[in-house]
């Protein structure tokens, strides 16, 4: 009837709104909130019934067990499809508790392949995954950078070990020499080590497969045990805390991201406006990717003209 009360619609949002990356973690939230909200102000209705989405945001705390947990707590609150993960090892244990309850995930930030390997219909991902980004860094490394001797870190987590993985196969593809390959765990704050091995095997590229809190740890100790090598990285490096220590001029870092900058794209203008006026702050880096995947969701669950949620994931 007119003026009724408009039924509450869940979108679930996972990602890590604790710990070291949560600035990322919040960036996405408030890339699928900026989406609902506008959603909202349109006064949307599914089968002829008025509706209000709301995001139902989950901290999974960057940790694969936590995920699995995470996921299992939206199917129970009754979310219609979700937003996320973030982390690559987060999104593909989490991929098989949603696989099992026919509920669309879109993650829009992992970027292993293995998590759309699996052949499970209702996942998707706003971003290109490491199969392909992380190859043409390899590549980039050898051809334009001239690297002639490559060390290779990596956190083993799913994110950073596939991209090393990636990379180094890149690397190879174009001919490039790999002296050493070393790894880390995700949690570690000394790489003295490791550093000190590749310093020994004569390096002149560091490629870092793991996030930018680690990657501005490595450049402060490369510089501390005179390592003259640059390093290459992945996983927003050019995050404040890295400028911070790599100074403005980067001296010699080279940062694997998503996508063009967000000034070279009309579009991403006005949404960097929109999401500046909405939250007042700047986009971190992923917001745009976590907005699209809120629209997708948003555009399925019209599509599907129903809340139910098979219907949602077969709707994409």
């Amino acid at each position: 009837s007119y003026g009724a009360e408009p039924e509450i619609v869940k979108i679930g949002f996972a990602g890590p709104l604790t710990g070291p990356v949560a600035r990322v973690g919040k960036d996405l939230e408030n890339g699928a909130q900026l989406a609902i909200d506008e959603e909202n102000a349109k006064h949307p209705t599914i089968g002829g019934k008025p509706v209000k989405f709301v995001l139902d945001a989950q901290d999974d705390q960057a940790d694969p067990r936590v995920a699995v947990q995470v996921a299992q707590k939206m199917i129970d609150d009754g979310v219609v499809g979700v937003i996320g993960h973030y982390n690559s090892g987060c999104s593909i244990p989490a991929s098989a508790v949603y696989h099992k309850a026919n509920l669309a995930m879109i993650t829009p930030g992992s970027t292993n392949p293995v998590l759309t390997h699996q052949g499970f219909a209702n996942v998707f991902r706003t971003m290109g995954h490491d199969g392909i980004g992380g190859v043409i860094a390899g590549q980039f490394a050898v051809q334009q950078l001239k690297a002639k001797r490559i060390g290779i870190i990596d956190d083993r987590t799913a994110f950073g070990q596939g991209l090393a993985d990636a990379f180094e196969k890149g690397a190879k593809e174009a001919n490039g020499n790999v002296v050493d390959r070393e790894f880390t765990n995700d949690k570690a704050v000394d790489f003295r080590a490791i550093l000190t091995t590749l310093k020994q095997k004569n390096v002149d590229i560091v490629f870092f497969g793991g996030l930018d809190e680690q990657g501005a740890m490595l450049v402060k100790q490369m510089r501390s045990l005179g390592l003259t090598a640059r390093l290459f990285g992945a996983g927003a490096l050019k995050s404040n805390a890295f400028l911070q220590i790599s100074g403005t001029s980067g001296e010699g870092t080279r940062d694997l991201e998503p996508g063009p900058a967000l000034d070279k794209l009309p579009s991403a203008q006005d949404f960097a406006k929109r999401y500046k006026a909405h939250f007042n702050q700047d986009v971190e880096l992923y917001a745009p990717f976590a907005y699209d995947a809120a629209l997708a969701m948003i555009k399925a669950i019209h599509g599907a003209d129903s809340l139910d949620r098979a219907k949602i994931a077969a709707a994409f």
